[in-house]
């Protein structure tokens, strides 16, 4: 669903930019409370996921495909406002690096598949997973049903941007139409990739889902013959960290796989927004992008003309890349937050 340069006006792409850079503010300061040391080194290679994972289009009707937005399953797995920050990473990667996605319409871009995506899906979470029983199983439906709803909720927001500031004279309710009806199919995609990842990491290491936490049944000590609530402060141990590395490694060396392996087997047809843009005339005035003699343009390496190879090392370069910019900037609001905690907070 990434928006090109020339299907949104530019003052309206000008407020959308406000907007993202707002909610971008918003996160940065929101995102201090959410990363500790469990969910700081693990920001990072989310963004990343999500870069390899998009790369993987799947076929969802005739002659149309999809791919993963990834604010949910960012949301669910290190909090909603770091989860805003993980797309926006990916799409300022995709938009310079890969000219996926118009420069001038970054802001739309993060407003809709970061904002909307986000917001929608961890609020309808938490409220899932307040009714739901308190087990592991009810956090993979929950991920499931809120990344399902995400998907047509950014189709419905790009329709009223669209309806505000579109550059071509189409019918809005046909553009809504259209939009809607294919990100429901779309979002049944997102919601299997996200109910399945957010159920492996779970399965493994509950404490890394940030959406999990305050669910989990208190653990219980015998003492004297009876059963007390364990402490909630307990430090961690070895094996609690080589676990935590061995998810890192086991989510990056799959990442890569995805992206330089996977990818070249992905659906070839147009998404779901460029299939209808295709079909309404949407894409009349679409722009040249700015980027689009990049070496990597197109996610293929300049130069290489085999697909296979060209595809494959773009991708493990995109995901390098994600992984490194993504990382920096948690590491960055993680120390930020760590300085202002003063030395009484400390003792």
């Amino acid at each position: 669903m990434h928006v090109p340069d020339g299907f949104i006006n530019a003052p309206v792409s000008a407020v959308a930019g406000v907007v993202a850079a707002g909610a971008i503010a918003v996160s940065l300061r929101g995102a201090r409370r959410e990363l500790d040391e469990r969910t700081a080194p693990l920001a990072g290679l989310v963004a990343a996921f999500i870069f390899a994972v998009q790369m993987l289009n799947f076929p969802v009707a005739a002659g149309t495909s999809g791919h993963l937005l990834g604010g949910a399953l960012a949301a669910i797995l290190v909090g909603p406002c770091t989860g805003v920050l993980c797309v926006s990473v990916v799409l300022l990667m995709q938009g310079i690096l890969f000219a996926d996605g118009g420069l001038t319409a970054l802001g739309v871009n993060i407003t809709d598949m970061a904002i909307v995506t986000t917001v929608v899906s961890y609020a309808l979470f938490r409220g899932l997973v307040k009714v739901l029983p308190r087990k592991r199983r009810s956090v993979t439906v929950a991920a499931f049903v809120s990344a399902l709803v995400s998907v047509p909720a950014a189709a419905v927001a790009f329709t009223l941007i669209y309806a505000i500031g579109g550059t071509t004279d189409v019918a809005i309710s046909k553009v809504a139409t259209a939009m809607i009806g294919v990100h429901v199919l779309i979002g049944i995609g997102e919601a299997a990739i996200t109910a399945l990842t957010i159920g492996a990491v779970i399965a493994v290491r509950p404490d890394l889902v940030y959406g999990a936490r305050g669910l989990q049944q208190q653990l219980k000590l015998r003492v004297n013959g009876e059963l007390v609530d364990a402490p909630t402060t307990l430090a961690p141990v070895p094996a609690a960290r080589s676990s935590h590395r061995k998810v890192w490694i086991t989510g990056l060396v799959t990442s890569l796989v995805l992206a330089g392996f996977v990818s070249f087997y992905a659906s070839a047809s147009p998404d779901g927004l460029e299939k209808v843009a295709k079909d309404k005339g949407i894409d009349q005035k679409a722009g040249k992008h700015a980027t689009e003699d990049s070496p990597l343009a197109g996610y293929g390496v300049k130069d290489i003309s085999d697909a296979r190879i060209s595809g494959g090392l773009a991708g493990v370069i995109g995901v390098g890349v994600t992984v490194v910019a993504g990382s920096g900037v948690f590491w960055a609001v993680r120390r930020r937050r760590t300085s202002e905690v003063s030395p009484s907070q400390v003792a």
